[in-house]
């Protein structure tokens, strides 16, 4: 006799090998994010002969990344602040535009920017360093030879995506702040003591800290999920080069959820 219940079982295998896989790999994240964390906050991990590791990381992060993100934040700021006056104007609603520019631009989309330029400009070509790294066997041969692998070649990354993150929002943040004063009251000092009271309206103490929070929440985000090791696709480099699509999706996803809880934080 058949039992009925065989093709649901069947029909449930794949389902639920997917489900165990997702949770696997977030896990993993997880993991992997709690040891970056507790070796960020040991003072053991910035000893002497680490630093020089570090600070090449730093530059690494951000120094050849300014130019290009310099530019397009102004474009970008430029684009939203004439689009946003133009249509404040045409309804007669100008003297709320700078209230919407801060909003819209400043506290939500810049810092979306920031997150996904330092990913596709650093993080994920780190990750793709990092999983040629396991691949070939060179973190074992570095914790063989005594070393910690997690302290002397991971963490510096994450520490420098980190920083990567900060620098790039409050540099992005003041740009715009910069280019919607010039672009509304233009090569002036007359206004200035009305723009800064309606920006610091704006960031009132509750704003600012889910600001600050936000921006740490990215940065980890950007700076850890793709260094995370995959259990799925552990050692094989080629295969994690072609999922950098799909880390880049993972990425976007949480910072969008990070996003949505400041957006409820910050309006209701």
């Amino acid at each position: 006799m058949v039992d009925a219940r065989q093709p649901m079982q069947g029909g449930s295998g794949p389902w639920l090998r997917a489900v165990l896989q997702w949770m696997a790999s977030w896990w993993g994240v997880l993991d992997f994010g709690s040891q970056m964390l507790v070796l960020a906050l040991s003072p053991s991990s910035y000893r002497r002969s680490q630093r020089k590791v570090m600070y090449r990381q730093l530059y690494a992060a951000t120094a050849p990344q300014l130019a290009a993100f310099v530019v397009i934040a102004a474009v970008v700021s430029l684009v939203i602040i004439r689009i946003v006056v133009a249509t404040a104007a045409s309804y007669g609603l100008s003297r709320y535009a700078l209230d919407v520019l801060v909003r819209t631009l400043v506290l939500e989309l810049l810092p979306l920017l920031v997150a996904l330029f330092v990913a596709l400009r650093y993080t994920l070509p780190g990750a793709q360093e990092v999983a040629l790294l396991r691949s070939q066997g060179r973190l074992r041969e570095l914790w063989r030879a005594g070393g910690d692998p997690a302290r002397d070649e991971l963490l510096p990354r994450v520490v420098a995506g980190v920083f990567a993150v900060a620098l790039l929002a409050a540099l992005g943040c003041l740009l715009a702040l910069v280019l919607t004063y010039l672009t509304v009251y233009g090569f002036t000092a007359w206004a200035f003591a009305s723009y800064t009271r309606t920006v610091g309206q704006v960031f009132n103490p509750a704003v600012t800290l889910i600001f600050a929070f936000k921006a740490l929440f990215f940065s980890l985000i950007v700076a850890i999920v793709p260094m995370a090791p995959d259990p799925l696709h552990s050692g094989d480099a080629t295969r994690r080069r072609r999922d950098n699509i799909g880390l880049l999706g993972r990425v976007f996803a949480l910072t969008l959820l990070v996003e949505v809880f400041s957006l409820i934080g910050n309006y209701y």
